[in-house]
């Protein structure tokens, strides 16, 4: 199994890069960062820089009082970002994010919203993980073992586990996971879904 190289040389884990599926048209080099809205940036700090401990690499002011851009150092090169806004509206529960957590029942968020987002962690610590998140007091869903059986989701791990993940949320109810592959997604049935389209909506 193939593992991540970082841009310092270090590589752990496992990509979920299939041989023979590099993009041929532009060469991205994985996700810059994503920014997301938050209510209070302090409180934002202390979750992300002291729970989760990613170190802040750069604060931004915005012009004529629009507000302000911070960004935190999520490994690997990347970096997640969050705007304040002096007059972002409030979030809306199972609109902008889902209402809880997926292990309890809630998925949904709207069409546009940013339903989640994972961190990729070692396959041998997620476990670990988990216990420290929460005894830092995070209120953290069950480990789910993903694998493609009628519901998604099998009680142990077996070969056709592909992803381990843990699900909590932040301060603002952002959905947040941390997940690790546990193999390369490059088997004949990895993608064999027909994509659904705005015809098959029931709203």
């Amino acid at each position: 199994m193939k593992g991540i190289t970082y841009r310092d040389g270090r590589e752990d884990g496992v990509t979920s890069t299939g041989a023979g599926r590099a993009n041929t048209e532009f060469e991205l080099r994985g996700v810059n960062h994503v920014a997301l809205v938050c209510r209070d940036m302090k409180r934002t700090v202390d979750f992300y820089q002291g729970v989760l401990g990613m170190p802040l690499i750069k604060t931004i002011e915005l012009p004529m009082g629009w507000g302000q851009h911070f960004f935190f150092d999520c490994g690997g090169g990347n970096a997640l970002a969050f705007f304040w806004f002096p007059d972002a509206p409030e979030p809306v529960p199972g609109v902008s994010a889902p209402k809880d957590l997926p292990d309890r029942g809630e998925l949904l968020s709207a069409v546009g919203s940013m339903n989640h987002i994972a961190f990729d962690v070692p396959p041998d610590r997620i476990e670990e993980y988990r216990d420290r998140l929460v005894a830092k007091g995070v209120d953290v869903g069950v480990l789910l073992n993903h694998d493609d059986s009628e519901f998604g989701v099998a009680r142990d791990v077996h070969d056709g586990v592909f992803v381990r993940s843990i699900y909590f949320r932040d301060p603002d109810g952002v959905l947040v996971e941390f997940a690790c592959w546990l193999r390369e997604l490059d088997r004949p049935d990895d993608v064999r879904h027909e994509p659904r389209t705005s015809a098959d909506r029931t709203v």
